[in-house]
């Protein structure tokens, strides 16, 4: 019993410590505390001036009371929160969106780089094209400095 717990924390110690695992994961803790900045952005600072330009609304106070038929009850749709949070999802897809792009851009001049670079060079003896990597000319068997 001991031996088959022993194995198993063997090979969750193994899965947790590869290197994607741990990628993804200061990836999830960056994302959340992305996620606090933009909603911070958004309730601090994007929306109130907009509800201040609207009217002088306060869009987090902003509710639907839906009366439950008891004296004085009702049920609260708090809409207002939810344009917070539609705008914040907005951003964060957004700032997503941009991060993809700039990284496949980098990608693609990095693919572009590659291709571009030279697979074959010239033997200065015999003068016919051989493989970059070569030592050797298979040609004329010459030695290939550099």
């Amino acid at each position: 019993m001991f031996e088959k717990l022993k194995k198993c924390g063997d090979e969750f110690k193994a899965f947790a410590m590869r290197g994607n695992v741990i990628d993804m994961a200061v990836g999830i803790i960056i994302g959340a505390a992305f996620g606090k900045i933009v909603d911070s952005l958004v309730n601090d600072i994007i929306m109130p001036p907009l509800g201040w330009m609207m009217g002088k609304v306060d869009f987090a106070k902003l509710v639907f009371a839906i009366p439950t038929g008891n004296e004085g009850e009702f049920v609260n749709i708090n809409y207002g929160i939810f344009i917070n949070t539609i705008i914040s999802f907005v951003l964060v897809a957004f700032s997503v969106f941009l991060l993809i792009k700039g990284l496949n851009k980098m990608q693609q001049e990095k693919k572009e780089e590659e291709a571009q670079a030279p697979t074959t060079k010239e033997c200065p003896h015999c003068f016919s094209s051989i493989d970059i990597r070569a030592t050797k000319c298979p040609n004329c068997t010459a030695d290939i400095n550099g």
